[in-house]
């Protein structure tokens, strides 16, 4: 699990990002949750959720890349969703996923819903 030092003199996180990369920690390897689940967990929204992936600065040690739509759709990585001009995050995305285990059809939808994680602890 990585480490969240939201006082480091370099990194400046807000409260609801650090509750939000706890999470993120929570997901075990092999496994992706959605921004449905992690928005409920934190009683916020999955555009909130989106946001604090988005400037997640530990990324890929607090695991941000898994994170899915509700509807299997692989959705965004670092910002830029799927469909965004050059796709490099979102390959990249899919690489780090495909390296745990977890794997999309060509066209971003999970192949495995059974990958679908969300006990989270809060």
């Amino acid at each position: 699990m990585a480490s969240i030092n939201p006082t480091s003199p370099t990194i400046t996180i807000t409260p609801y990002q650090t509750r939000v990369y706890a999470l993120l920690n929570q997901i075990p390897k092999g496994k992706v949750s959605t921004y449905a689940a992690l928005s409920k967990a934190l009683d916020s929204s999955p555009r909130a959720v989106g946001g604090a992936l988005r400037r997640n600065p530990f990324a890929p040690d607090v695991p941000c890349h898994r994170v899915i739509s509700a509807d299997g759709y692989v959705g965004g990585f670092k910002g830029e969703w799927q469909k965004a001009p050059s796709g490099i995050n979102c390959e990249k995305k899919l690489a780090l996923l495909a390296e745990e285990g977890v794997l999309f059809t060509e066209k971003g939808m999970l192949i495995e819903k059974v990958r679908v994680w969300c006990d989270f602890c809060v």
